[in-house]
C-alpha cells in the first residue's frame, strides 16, 4: 500500500523543511510503537501469568472496549474508518494513474480526469476477485516493480549531486502547508489495519516486535534517502508527483512502470474494503452474503465511488494528506493509544500511560489541523 506514496514526500519536504525530515524519523517511530501497542491489545494473561491471543482483529479490539456502551460500536467505529482509509487509498491510486498518463502522453489531447476513466476500465476485472490468492501475486509484482522505480529515481537523482543545495531546504514554512505535510508523512507509514492478521499468520509471533523494529528502520532509512536526493535535485520545483520532474526519456518510462504497479495494486485494498463490508452483512443476513449478485453490486458500486472521487479530486498530495490527517492519523495513532489505555490501564507504568497520553494527543491535533488545512487548500483549488 505504501509504495507509490512515497512519491508524495519529496513535496511533503517543500513545504515542510528540515522538520520534514525529523517528522519522517518520528513518524517511523510513533508508528512502530502503535503497531506494538496495537498487537498487546490481542493478549490477555492467563491464570499462570502467560500472555494468550484471545482476540483476532482490530475490530475485536474495538468491542473489548466499548462493550460496556455497546457490543458493537467499537468494531461499527473500526470497521467504517478502515473502509474509508481503503477506499482513498483506492482513490489515491486512480488519480496517480490519470496524473501518470496525462504526464506520458502530454501531446494526446485528453485531460488528467479522461485519463483516470481510461485506467478505471482496465480494473474493472476487480469485480471478479474472490480469493486473496490472486490479490498476492499481483502485490508481489508490485514489490519488484516498486524498487525497480525507486532504484531509478535516486540513481539519476545521484548524477546530479553536483548541484544539490541545502539551500533549498525552507527555514521559513507557511503553517498550513506544513500541516499538509505532516498527513503525507502519516499516510506514508499507516499499516496498522494489516498487523493483527499478519502477526496471526506468523509461523513464531514472538517475533513480531523485532520484525516491526527493523521494517520501520529500514522503511524510515528508505524513504528519507528517497525523499532529500530528490528534493536537493530539484528544490523549489518539486511538484506533487516526484516522476513528473524526470527529463522526457526516463520519465515516460518510469510513469508507465508507477502505472503498471498503482493498477496492479488497486486490488489489495478494494477486495480489503468489499471483505469488511462482506462480514458486516454476513452478521445480519448469511444468506445475502452469499448471494453472487450481491456481491456484483457492491464491489461495482466501490469501483463506480473511487471514480467518481478521483473525477472530482484530481489533486494527488492534497488528497493524500487528507486522508492521512483524517483516517491515517484515527487507525495510527489515536484509536491503538485509546484502546491500550483502556484494555491496560492497570498493569502500564506511568511512562507507558504519559507515551500513550501523548500519543493520543498528538494525533488528535494533527489530525484536526490537518483535516481543515487539507480541506482549505482543496476548496481554494477549486475555487
Amino acid at each position: 500500500l505504501q509504495g507509490i506514496f512515497v512519491l508524495g514526500l519529496p513535496y511533503a519536504l517543500l513545504h515542510s523543511g528540515y522538520s520534514g525530515l525529523l517528522l519522517i524519523v518520528l513518524a517511523a517511530a510513533l508508528c512502530c510503537y502503535t503497531g506494538k501497542i496495537l498487537i498487546a491489545c490481542l493478549y490477555e494473561e492467563n491464570e499462570n501469568g502467560q500472555p494468550r491471543r484471545v482476540r483476532d482483529t482490530y475490530e475485536d479490539v474495538a468491542n473489548a472496549c466499548c462493550k460496556k456502551l455497546s457490543p458493537s460500536l467499537g468494531g461499527v467505529v473500526v470497521n467504517v474508518t478502515q473502509v474509508l482509509e481503503l477506499i482513498m487509498t483506492c482513490i489515491l491510486y486512480l488519480v496517480a494513474s490519470g496524473n501518470l498518463l496525462s504526464h506520458s502522453f502530454p501531446y494526446v489531447p485528453v485531460t488528467e480526469q479522461t485519463w483516470s476513466v481510461i485506467a478505471f476500465v482496465t480494473l474493472l476485472p476487480c469485480i471478479f476477485i474472490r480469493t486473496l490468492k490472486i490479490v498476492s501475486k499481483l502485490s508481489q509484482l508490485c514489490s519488484l516493480v516498486h524498487f525497480v522505480i525507486i532504484f531509478v529515481v535516486i540513481t539519476y537523482c545521484l548524477t546530479q549531486m553536483h548541484q544539490w543545495s541545502w539551500a533549498k531546504f525552507r527555514l521559513s514554512l507557511e503553517f498550513e502547508d506544513f500541516l499538509v505535510s505532516v498527513g503525507v508523512i502519516i499516510f506514508s507509514y499507516t499499516s496498522q489495519i494489516f498487523l493483527p492478521t499478519l502477526e496471526g499468520n506468523m509461523k513464531n509471533p514472538g517475533e513480531f516486535r523485532c520484525m516491526l523494529n527493523w521494517t520501520h528502520f529500514f522503511a524510515c532509512i528508505l524513504k528519507t534517502t528517497f525523499a532529500l536526493t530528490a528534493f536537493l535535485t530539484w528544490g523549489e520545483k518539486t511538484k506533487e508527483v516526484i516522476t513528473d520532474n524526470l527529463p522526457s526519456f526516463l520519465e515516460t518510462l518510469v510513469n508507465l512502470c508507477l502505472l503498471t504497479k498503482a493498477l496492479l495494486s488497486y486490488p489489495l485494498p478494494f477486495f480489503a474494503a468489499t471483505e469488511i463490508v462482506y462480514s458486516c452483512i454476513s452478521k445480519d443476513n448469511h444468506s445475502n452474503y452469499r448471494s453472487p449478485l450481491l456481491a456484483l453490486t457492491v464491489r461495482g458500486s466501490f469501483l463506480l465511488l473511487t471514480l467518481l472521487m478521483a473525477m472530482f479530486t484530481p489533486h494527488f498530495a492534497l488528497l493524500m494528506g487528507l486522508t492521512g490527517s483524517v483516517t491515517g492519523a484515527a487507525m495510527t495513532f489515536l484509536l491503538p493509544s485509546l484502546f491500550h489505555l483502556k484494555l491496560k490501564w492497570k498493569k502500564l507504568s506511568s511512562l507507558e500511560k504519559c507515551a500513550d497520553i501523548s500519543v493520543f494527543l498528538l494525533g488528535f491535533l494533527c489530525s484536526l489541523a490537518g483535516i481543515v488545512c487539507s480541506i482549505k487548500g482543496l476548496l481554494e483549488v477549486f475555487g
